[in-house]
Order: structure tokens, then C-alpha cells, then sequence
């Protein structure tokens, strides 16, 4: 499965933006989906994740209270709504999905459970 992502850019502290990961087939069905993102030296690190159907969602701490993951199953599109960005956000933010049937309620959280990756999209926050 192909993951697009798309919305990456430049913005300023305090300000917004959205992210879009499309999948480009709908040959499967796609179950938990999820945005990560990777600081230069850092880790890759969960940003949000969202189960199928969009009934249970998961963030990562940094992010609660500041990000919404949301989804669009009929477009095969999941969403990530970015508001208060810091500097600290700024990174690269790759989506992943997984159409292993774990359930409509589960969301997986670690990177490596996902065969499916977009692109990078990059997210740069200026003080």
C-alpha cells in the first residue's frame, strides 16, 4: 500500500497546521494508521495514532492537548490537525498504516508493527 502525505511546511510558533496521508490504493483495508516524526539525531517518536473507524486514538505526550488525529475511512485518508506548534515539533512526520485486523478498537503504537510508509513530510517551527 502507497502512503501519500501531504501539509508539511514552514510556520510560526503558536500557529497551525494539518497534515494528510491518502492511501493511493483501496485494495485493502486499512486498520490502525499513525503519524511518527524524527528530529535530526533523535529517534522516530509516535505522534498519534487512530484505530479503524476512528473509535480509539493515542498521542504521544509531548503532543496531548495540542493535536488531533482524525480519519476519513471512505477516502482512505487519515488527518493530523497540528495547533500551538512549538519548535520543538519541528521534524520530519511520516504516516504508517497496518491492515493487519487487530480489531476496530485497537491502535498500534510502535513503529515497527507497521509495513506501510509515506514519504516524509517536513514540519520546520520558527521562534
Amino acid at each position: 500500500v502507497q502512503l501519500q502525505a501531504s501539509g508539511g511546511g514552514w510556520v510560526q510558533a503558536g500557529g497551525s497546521l494539518r497534515l494528510s496521508c491518502k492511501a493511493l490504493e483501496d485494495t485493502l483495508p486499512l486498520y490502525s494508521m499513525a503519524w511518527f516524526r524524527q528530529a535530526p539525531g533523535m529517534e522516530r517518536e509516535l505522534v498519534a495514532a487512530i484505530s479503524r473507524f476512528g473509535g480509539t486514538t493515542d498521542y504521544g505526550d509531548s503532543v496531548k492537548g495540542r493535536f488531533t488525529i482524525s480519519r476519513e475511512d471512505a477516502k482512505n485518508t487519515d488527518y493530523l490537525q497540528m495547533s500551538s506548534l512549538k519548535p520543538e515539533d519541528t521534524a520530519v512526520y511520516y504516516c504508517a498504516a497496518d491492515s493487519t485486523n487487530y480489531g476496530p478498537r485497537t491502535v498500534v503504537t510502535t513503529a515497527m508493527q507497521y509495513p506501510y510508509w509515506g514519504r516524509g513530510t517536513q514540519v520546520t517551527v520558527s521562534s
